[in-house]
């Protein structure tokens, strides 16, 4: 059943149309009347003539009482009738020449009639003469005042022009007389075929082909459902087929076949409904409901629907005021279709659909103008989208994404969005600085990822593992298909996703191991998604050159629904050319992995717009579950900050501090925002390098490490000391200080070598099974000190001291924090070449090569596959890792 919006606009709209045809009835009643008053006052001036002379004055008095009265009634009915014709002809139908200008009617809407001048007898109140054509019937002009007929068909057809939207009107002339020459000024709609002529000899055939437009419209588009054209528009606000107006321009005593004749009858019979209208002189129309006559001479006119009122025609309406309506027509037709209207894919009631079989939505209209939906389930399970820059791509995605949203409920349907190329098109759907709305289906956003691949391999390892959970819950269940686990628990929540990859092929890009092991992930999860509901959407503007993707057979059978836009370039097969001619804002949609047989063209709405969209997910956001948490956004050019992270949030210190303390280094590159985690526990080689020449960001690891180490410990319960040996550290170092317990000490390059020797002294001097309170240096650019290190200090070099605190510190709850300025360096201050590097238990390196940090600092030969880049960083922890992972360190506090 429709809900209350839907009724009260079914009820707007019979409303509207009860009162166009009670305004039209009340029209034809008033001209009526005003010819009936018309005819009267002129018996009553006759009979006033013909009073005697005798009765002179009496009669004069009697004559201009009637007089009086009847000018008022005719004054009273004109305006009357001015107001109705206006009610049934407004704007472009109606206006002066000297103020027109088009006024396309909405979608829902009638065109009106059409003006061609005024009713009425000289000196009395005038009424505007309307004649029906666009969605009522059909004009015939006779008569012998050729010019005045010219100025009708002129004055028409403009005015159809102005009440309908660019390219809503298709004209057709027939002129064997003047050869096209009656329709000159309409020449520029020739230019985008909304204007054609019909040569001589040409008639019978295009009576022909109106008969068959006739025949293929209550066919295909009225389909029984609807008995008009005007009536589907009425109802559904679409209009799916252009007006077609025939103008039949015919030669003097040219007679007509009998085909010829049957195929015009036909047309006067059923045309009107389907938009199909004819304009004809010099060509007989049969007496019909639809056929209206106007009959020219001498400048005025009898219209068959009131022939008792003379008609004063309007002027023609000038030449250059056609040409530039024409022209400008012309030029927006020239500039692309209008994209359908994204309203119509939404549907009457929202999140009522069932997922449990598929999802099922409409991504636009056909040129039928009738929803074309896609699905995707266990077939087509998964889509690839395709389309050079500009021609729409991202703005189909959105059509999409609404529209299934609209109808499944975030229990039903989740969302994960990743998008590779620089901007932020996903950004909408996440909360925001001015606007905290979110699309409720919507769990992650990733947007600004075009640098940083790894977010799209943990994408895939997530959604590998969400996969594994079900395929394991649908083993214990003894079933196999998302379907049938949905029946078997129904407690359950097991909701499809849908994985939208925009620009997928940067994933993919180069012949390097991540890229090789994103295939190998892609192609198991196309394989085995479809059975568990993990469906894929891959969309790139150009996949002629990722051999990574069609390499691999397996992985590309599965994307059978392909969506191709505008000039799209092996989307499709290469005998599979439909997309080449596609204008703006349509696509080829095919479910049959590209047959030609299965294209379907459909025409995508415009969902891009901002506030359209917006209307949408404020609704939807308002209505959703109760405990819903905002997605996860990831956005690849911004900084985060330790303060804002959820692990810091939940950091808490305990009565005398943590066993096993954490020192938090930046975000992970994940699906759930989550931090890089140094424990630092009271194991060898628990000590922090961090490696690099990049000072702002080398400050900015050692801080968020700081900080997140002191937010465990109530105050004096921890030891926090400081050295700065690098003048650009300078500034950071002094910001951390007045951040740390009291007491913290601060070091210079002169001081350091007594910090690390009243160290190394207590270490010596405690109980390794019941350590002191546990102590943290934080040393920026150490590598610097090695000169003055070097020196011999009670018999021992600063160096020497150094070691021993990174080999026996860690035991006794002393841990190193440190900062080398490159690894070579770094190994010199452990021993030189060949040293050991045990100590340092974990590292985190900035501007370094991947070929740097091999053995014995990366247990594998070669080193990571790491190429640096700004605000990144390469963490490596021997107790956790296996591969040294990619991580954004947290920004200055």
């Amino acid at each position: 059943m429709p809900d209350a919006r839907t009724e009260l606009v079914l009820a707007v709209r019979r409303a509207l149309g009860h009162a166009r045809a009670a305004a039209q009835h009340r029209l034809e009643t008033i001209e009526e009347e005003l010819a009936a008053a018309e005819q009267h006052l002129k018996r009553v001036r006759r009979a006033a003539e013909q009073v005697p002379q005798r009765a002179g004055a009496h009669r004069d008095q009697r004559l201009a009482t009637l007089t009086e009265r009847y000018q008022q009634r005719i004054a009273q009915v004109a305006g009357e009738a001015g107001a109705a014709a206006t009610a049934v002809a407004p704007g472009a139908a109606m206006a002066g020449w000297p103020d027109w200008r088009p006024t396309p009617a909405g979608r829902t809407e009638a065109p009106g009639m059409a003006r061609i001048g005024c009713t009425g007898v000289t000196g009395s109140p005038t009424v505007p003469a309307l004649v029906p054509l666009l969605d009522d019937g059909h004009v015939a002009l006779d008569g012998d005042d050729r010019i005045g007929c010219d100025a009708v068909v002129a004055t028409l057809l403009l005015r159809a022009l102005g009440r309908a939207v660019p390219g809503a009107v298709r004209l057709t002339g027939y002129d064997p007389e003047q050869l096209g020459g009656g329709l000159a000024g309409f020449a520029p709609l020739a230019g985008p075929r909304l204007l054609t002529f019909v040569g001589p000899g040409g008639l019978g055939r295009h009576l022909d082909d109106l008969v068959d437009d006739i025949r293929r419209i209550n066919e295909t588009v009225l389909a029984g459902e609807y008995r008009s054209l005007r009536e589907l528009a009425a109802s559904t606000g679409r209009r799916p087929e252009p007006w077609r107006i025939a103008v039949l321009l015919g030669s003097p005593g040219e007679e007509l076949s009998r085909h010829e004749r049957a195929q015009l009858d036909r047309i006067t019979r059923a045309g009107a409904a389907c938009g199909v209208h004819l304009v004809v002189r010099g060509v007989e129309l049969r007496a019909g409901p639809t056929v209206t006559t106007v009959s020219v001479s001498a400048g005025t006119a009898r219209v068959s629907g009131y022939p008792a009122l003379p008609v004063r025609l309007d002027p023609p309406p000038p030449a250059e005021l056609i040409t530039r309506t024409c022209r400008d027509i012309a030029g927006t037709i020239s500039a692309g279709p209008v994209p359908a209207v994204f309203g119509d894919l939404l549907p009457q009631r929202e999140w009522t659909e069932d997922a449990t079989g598929g999802l099922t939505a409409p991504v636009g209209d056909s040129p039928q103008g009738r929803p074309v939906a896609v699905t995707l389930s266990d077939y087509p399970p998964h889509a690839l989208i395709g389309g050079p820059s500009g021609t729409g791509k991202t703005n189909l995605i959105y059509a999409w994404i609404g529209a299934l949203a609209a109808r499944y409920s975030p229990t039903e349907l989740e969302f994960y969005l990743l998008d590779f190329k620089e901007g932020v098109s996903f950004a909408r759907f996440a909360p925001g600085r001015r606007d905290p709305s979110f699309l409720p289906h919507v769990r992650l956003v990733g947007v600004n990822v075009n640098t940083d691949r790894e977010f799209g391999l943990a994408l895939l390892h997530f959604l590998g593992a969400e996969l594994r959970r079900r395929a394991d819950a649908a083993k214990r269940h003894e079933v196999t298909k998302l379907a049938e686990l949905r029946a078997e628990d129904p407690q359950g929540r097991w909701p499809r996703i849908v994985a939208v990859i925009d620009e997928f092929q940067v994933l993919l890009a180069g012949n390097d191991a991540l890229a090789s092991e994103a295939a190998t992930l892609l192609e198991d999860l196309a394989r085995r998604g479809r059975s568990q509901g993990i469906h894929l959407i891959l969309a790139s503007q150009d996949v002629s050159g990722i051999q990574a993707l069609w390499g691999r057979t397996a992985l590309i059978a599965q994307f059978a629904l392909r969506i191709a836009l505008p000039k799209a370039r092996r989307i499709l097969p290469e005998t599979n050319n439909a997309a080449d001619g596609l204008p703006r804002h349509h696509a080829v949609v095919n479910a049959e992995s590209g047959a030609i047989e299965a294209n379907r063209v459909v025409r995508i709405p415009a969902a891009s717009d901002r506030d359209t969209w917006h209307e949408l997910q404020h609704r939807l956001w308002r209505r959703r579950p109760e405990g819903l948490s905002p997605p996860r956004l990831f956005d690849g050019d911004a900084v985060p900050r330790l303060t804002e992270a959820p692990d810091y949030l939940a950091l808490a210190g305990t009565d005398g501090g943590p066993r096993e303390p954490v020192a938090l280094l930046g975000e992970t590159i994940d699906v759930r925002a989550g931090s890089a985690r140094l424990a630092l526990s009271r194991s060898p080689g628990r000590n922090l390098a961090v490696l690099g020449t990049r000072a702002d960001e080398a400050c900015a690891l050692l801080d968020s490490a700081a900080r997140s180490l002191v937010r465990q410990y109530p105050a004096g319960t921890a030891r926090f000391d400081l050295a700065c040996l690098d003048r650009d550290a300078e500034a950071a170092a002094r910001d951390l200080h007045a951040a740390l317990p009291a007491g913290t000490g601060l070091y210079d390059l002169d001081t350091l070598p007594g910090l690390l020797a009243d160290t190394g002294d207590r270490l010596a001097a405690d109980d390794p099974g019941r350590p002191a309170r546990p102590h943290f240096l934080v040393l920026y650019a150490v590598d610097a000190a090695a000169t003055r290190l070097t020196a011999k200090f009670d018999g021992r070099s600063g160096l020497d001291r150094l070691r021993r605190i990174l080999h026996i510190g860690p035991e006794r709850h002393t841990h190193v924090l440190g900062w080398w300025r490159g690894v070579a360096r770094m190994r010199d201050d452990l021993g030189g070449v060949g040293s050991r590097t045990d100590q340092i238990g974990a590292w985190v390196a900035l501007d370094v090569q991947g070929t740097e940090l091999g053995p014995p600092l990366y247990p594998r030969a070669g080193g990571p596959a790491w190429y640096p880049r700004p605000w990144r960083a390469l963490f490596f922890d021997r107790t956790v890792h296996r591969n040294a992972e990619v991580i954004i360190p947290y920004g200055p506090s």
